[in-house]
């Protein structure tokens, strides 16, 4: 996001308009909480669905696929999770990904976006509200993204990003319970635009603060990132984040087993229609050997 420069802040310019437009968008979810009992059931169903939606634009698409590369989607999954990405308004896929990876190639230093390390507020918004630190910029000038416009699907979304966006993230959410049920536009717009928006936001920035500074951490105990249940419930799987930063690649981003792990869950039943291949994964043995290695001594 852009914004003009107005003031210093800790040596990096504030981008006053985020801050004006997340500080609307807030106040817009507040108010749409008030909403929450006259709105039409089928209406809150329907914001959950495309808060789902939303997550797993994010978690298997921009994150999984896309920024790791830890498995291969066929064309019409990557389409759906193009559109998903829309839905979730969190800057274009190439945008994404070229940012995560410079989060995890530079974590918790200042070549690293959200850096933990500058506080829970920091690492969860305040990172958006001031332009990007130079060693974000040149370092990751450093690394090659060449794969990601080398896939046609990164390429569309990202040349249509703001149509595509308007459409996913506000105009479809709004109208289907204004047209199929008859709910409110003003119902609709709120609660299944804005709130379900903001939360979706809270959600993923959890992952950049808290699961970055609360949990334990049972792979590598010489980095900052653990595993959080709360984050990993709201984050449909995304919270076993010590795991994550210590297999990077493999594709469920946890151990696999009867742990909640929605986002695998749903890679998993893509591989059986045949949408998914190549499911990379870390074997048991580098695991186990990495608990005892490095591990704090909690699982």
């Amino acid at each position: 996001p852009g914004g003009r420069r107005e003031r210093r802040g800790g040596g990096q310019a504030i981008v006053w308009r985020n801050v004006v437009l997340m500080g609307l968008l807030h106040l817009g979810a507040v108010y749409a909480l008030s909403l929450v009992p006259r709105a039409h059931i089928l209406t809150l169903l329907w914001a959950y669905f495309c808060f789902l939606m939303t997550a797993l634009g994010v978690t298997a698409g921009a994150h999984r696929l896309w920024s790791h590369r830890s498995y291969k989607a066929k064309l019409p999954l990557r389409i759906f999770l193009a559109a998903a990405n829309s839905m979730a308004f969190q800057n274009d896929i190439y945008e994404w990904s070229r940012d995560h990876r410079v989060h995890h190639k530079y974590s918790e230093t200042d070549a690293d976006p959200h850096n933990a390390r500058r506080g829970f507020f920091f690492a969860h918004i305040g990172w958006l509200f001031v332009r990007k630190h130079r060693d974000v910029i040149e370092k990751g000038k450093k690394l090659d993204f060449t794969d990601l416009l080398d896939d046609p699907v990164v390429r569309f979304q990202r040349k249509y990003y703001k149509s595509s966006v308007v459409l996913m993230c506000f105009v479809i959410p709004t109208f289907v319970p204004w047209y199929l049920w008859g709910e409110s536009l003003w119902n609709a717009y709120f609660l299944a635009s804005i709130l379900r928006y903001t939360i979706s936001l809270n959600v993923t920035w959890l992952v950049n603060s808290a699961a970055h500074m609360y949990g334990n951490r049972p792979y590598d105990k010489n980095i900052n990132p653990r595993q959080n249940t709360l984050v990993t419930l709201g984050a449909i799987g995304e919270g076993f984040h010590n795991y994550h930063h210590t297999f990077p690649f493999d594709y469920s981003a946890s151990e696999l087993g009867l742990k909640f792990n929605p986002t695998t869950w749903f890679i998993d039943f893509m591989f059986w229609l045949g949408l998914v291949t190549d499911r990379k994964q870390a074997p048991k043995e580098m695991i186990q050997a990495r608990k005892e290695r490095t591990g704090d001594g909690s699982a």
